[in-house]
């Protein structure tokens, strides 16, 4: 096989069909991809770059390129994960309805993306050291993106901030969850909890919504 650059323009040259911009692309993903499974699989402490980069099949030089360091890695890879999960999440949500039907189709979302991503699930949620401060504030981050998902349909809270610090709570509450169901195995069923998950938030949101009653259970 001829490996030797075939020049398609000034500056800009092609190795086996891929350009050099192409070639970056993909040896990020390779080391993302690698050390996704890594820190998912392995202790933090016990994972050096290069594992990383033999996992990868790329060279330190390349690694080094794209990250500065292990640590580096790590928070660029834990928000690229979390951002990948809230963006599905945002697409869930429906344009409007109760505080049910709102919040029912994210937390069906967000379970059945972890149990079938189970070591991007551990990455997000559990092997994420000396990340406190980032945990918090995605917690927070994801407190808002559910809050602005029930406001958003025109539901009213009668106290904002009630409203605020209870959806916080809430979200608080569902992380300790799934930490849980991961550390377990998943072994509980991605459409049971996600229902548990689903009548928590309407038990504790619903009433605090102008317009949006709880339906009783029945006795």
């Amino acid at each position: 096989m001829n490996n030797s650059p075939t020049v398609t323009r000034p500056g800009r040259e092609l190795y086996a069909g891929q350009s050099r911009e192409q070639r970056e692309s993909e040896r990020h993903d390779k080391i993302v991809a690698a050390a996704v499974h890594l820190f998912a699989t392995r202790d933090y402490d016990e994972v050096t770059v290069a594992d990383v980069c033999a996992a990868a099949k790329v060279s330190k030089r390349y690694f080094y390129h794209h990250f500065t360091d292990r640590a580096d890695l790590l928070f660029r890879v834990h928000t690229a994960q979390n951002s990948w999960l809230l963006d599905a999440l945002v697409a869930a949500g429906p344009p409007a309805g109760t505080v049910e039907e709102l919040v029912t189709p994210v937390m069906h979302t967000l379970t059945r993306l972890l149990r079938e991503h189970p070591e991007r699930a551990r990455v997000i949620y559990i092997n994420a050291p000396r990340m406190e401060l980032r945990r918090r504030g995605l917690l927070r981050e994801e407190a808002v993106l559910l809050g602005d998902l029930i406001l958003r349909s025109g539901n009213t809270p009668a106290d904002r901030r009630l409203f605020e610090r209870a959806v916080l709570a809430l979200v608080a509450g569902a992380t300790e969850l799934i930490i849980e169901w991961v550390v377990q195995g998943f072994t509980e069923p991605a459409e049971e909890l996600a229902g548990h998950l689903t009548s928590i938030a309407v038990s504790m949101l619903a009433e605090m919504v102008a317009g949006v009653a709880v339906t009783p259970e029945p006795a």
